[in-house]
């Protein structure tokens, strides 16, 4: 009997925990179990790339080029595979050739092997760069075809696409299925055609999002698929992956047996079980089967993200409806995969749109640069509103985005002069700027203390005292379908309750946020439309402003929205400044 064994890529220390927990796990609970899971005979495993490396300096005070270098030590035998998004690298923009060429160097030194490159729009002028460093590197290329579906993606594109990444030097073809779209039919269709095409071995990912991974899996099987990513079973499933422990079990002794030891996966098991269990904050509510996954095409990470974010912002009760913004919002943006950075861009902007209650109110700085091409070339035509608000008269770009960007590194170098020297943490600044500088400050040094566990939100309704500003009278917080107001209620004649402002029966959903009281001179203030961070100050004190001017850049959900004047005059005051952090309602401008 002729065997042709099949070979698993095990995601426990990368895609799993970004998809299941919020990419949060740390480093010190990956190392204990290293030297076993080395030991299994993984093809490879996937320990950087993706959201890693963001959240390690952002979340976790953790060096990612620390965290490689420590797991290889640990692991010398297994290669390991990071997920690079071509010229974006880790980051969420283009970056010059020069910033992607030493970033794969210096990944190479660290200990990665197998680079797993994608562009988000399938715009393959984009990745050649980072698979030209890679092969002068003699490290390998695995080539991906970004899978979506959309009605301008279909067969022949996909298979033209599989052509086109072998030509460039892939050593694997990839087909990246990150939001679980695949059926089976259509898995057994593209893996028998590309087969027919092209030489390369390939390489299936994907997700268990809408409960059909284990078919399209064996279809991928029985079509001929050289390599599958999963996941330890305790981390597989929902919004992840399908276990890796069922395909090992379901293959054996037959030509596509895997040949890992099922007690040694049990042991890895185990102990992921316990480590899972210092992450339940972040674990998404999506740990079954959502089938409607095939129409808002949002992939694993994306989801348990952006449920953290919602949560933070105090709006998860709005996911179902950010869940259907983002086919509308991708629809209007061509049709791009969703996939980093796409995923977060389209998402992002789904939820400004939910959160702000218009459409398009506020356009993320990535939305524009996405649109306006300078992401690549978009799969189809742009929503014409959409792109007239966008780029006015300007010209959308049509060359390779990075021919437009000059040299970086100079200019990281002398920004940072003799205080970050080291290549890695030049190439950190490079990616991340004022995270990386801020993580800077902080690495080496304990995390603050998470603080008590605040008490239960009161329901909606429930008012909570808060001050008495004068005799008879007191300040309430009130929340109302997550939104919090402030009410001042009066004691009237013969020692009974009125509210000062709304009248005692109104119903909970008649409230309305009062207007935030403007700062002395009788200015008008400019508020926070979303919680998030003042990234950049766009005026000064004295400043004429005219409606509509950019008043300040916000960071909020990774992304930049620049927050615009409501109305003209002058600025009277500034109340924030560069760094500070903001929730929704704040005063960040005065004009009058």
């Amino acid at each position: 009997m002729e065997t042709n064994p099949l070979k698993i890529t095990e995601l426990v220390l990368r895609d799993a925990h970004q998809s299941l927990l919020a990419t949060r796990m740390k480093t010190e609970d990956m190392l204990p179990i290293a030297e076993k899971l080395d030991q299994v005979g993984f093809f490879s495993l996937e320990t950087w790339g993706g959201a890693t490396f963001d959240t390690c300096i952002r979340f976790l005070n953790e060096d990612p080029w620390e965290r490689a270098r420590a797991l290889k030590k640990k692991m010398p035998k297994t290669p390991f595979q990071m997920l690079l998004r071509g010229q974006n690298a880790v980051g969420y923009r283009h970056y010059a050739d020069d910033i992607v060429e030493r970033f794969v160097k210096q990944s190479v030194e660290v200990g990665i092997n197998i680079f797993r490159i994608f562009d988000a729009l399938n715009d393959f002028r984009n990745i050649e760069t980072a698979v030209n460093t890679v092969k002068k590197c003699g490290e390998t290329v695995e080539g991906c075809i970004s899978y979506t579906v959309s009605p301008v993606h279909n067969l022949e594109l996909y298979i033209q696409m599989g052509k086109t990444l072998e030509s460039m030097g892939s050593d694997i073809l990839c087909i990246k299925d990150m939001a679980g779209l695949l059926t089976p039919d259509a898995t057994k269709t593209l893996i028998t055609e590309l087969k027919k095409n092209i030489k390369l071995p390939i390489h299936l990912h994907t997700h268990a999002t809408t409960g059909l991974v284990g078919m399209n899996i064996q279809c991928a099987i029985e079509a001929g698929v050289d390599m599958v990513d999963t996941a330890i079973s305790c981390l597989s499933m929902g919004t992840s992956h399908y276990p890796t422990e069922c395909i090992v079990a379901a293959l054996k002794g037959t030509p596509r047996d895997t040949g890992l030891d099922l007690n040694l996966l049990e042991e890895v098991n185990d102990y992921f079980k316990e480590v899972k269990k210092n992450y339940s904050e972040f674990e998404s509510d999506f740990q079954g089967v959502d089938i409607n996954i095939l129409k808002s095409q949002i992939p694993g990470g994306m989801i348990s993200n952006m449920e953290n974010q919602l949560r933070e912002q105090n709006s998860l009760d709005k996911l179902e409806e950010v869940l259907k913004e983002v086919p509308r919002v991708r629809k209007d943006m061509g049709y791009p995969p969703l996939v980093t950075p796409t995923s977060q861009i389209v998402g992002s902007q789904a939820t400004l749109n939910v959160l702000t209650g218009e459409r398009y109110k506020i356009i993320t700085k990535e939305t524009r640069q996405c649109v306006m091409g300078n992401y690549g070339k978009l799969p189809a035509p742009i929503d014409e509103e959409l792109m007239a608000k966008v780029a006015g008269d300007k010209k959308v770009t049509d060359c390779r985005p990075a021919d437009l960007l000059e040299p970086e590194w100079d200019g990281v170098c002398k920004e940072l002069g003799d205080k970050y020297t080291s290549e890695e943490d030049r190439l950190t600044y490079a990616l991340f700027g004022k995270v990386a500088l801020k993580f800077f400050e902080t690495r080496g040094k304990p995390l603050p203390e998470k603080p008590a566990a605040a008490a239960k939100p009161s329901p909606a309704g429930a008012a909570q005292p808060t001050a008495t500003p004068q005799s008879g009278s007191s300040i309430y917080q009130v929340r109302v379908n997550g939104k919090d107001f402030t009410v001042e209620v009066v004691m009237g004649g013969a020692g009974t309750m009125a509210p000062a402002s709304i009248a005692a029966s109104a119903p909970a959903a008649a409230l309305t946020p009062a207007p935030a009281p403007a700062s002395g001179g009788g200015g008008s203030p400019l508020t926070a439309p979303l919680p998030g961070s003042i990234f950049s100050m766009k005026c000064n004190v004295g400043d004429a402003v005219n409606e509509g001017d950019t008043l300040l850049i916000m960071e909020s959900m990774k992304m930049e929205s620049e927050i615009k004047a409501h109305q003209s005059g002058t600025v009277q005051s500034i109340l924030v400044k560069e760094g500070d952090n903001v929730q929704t309602g704040d005063q960040l401008v005065i004009i009058g």
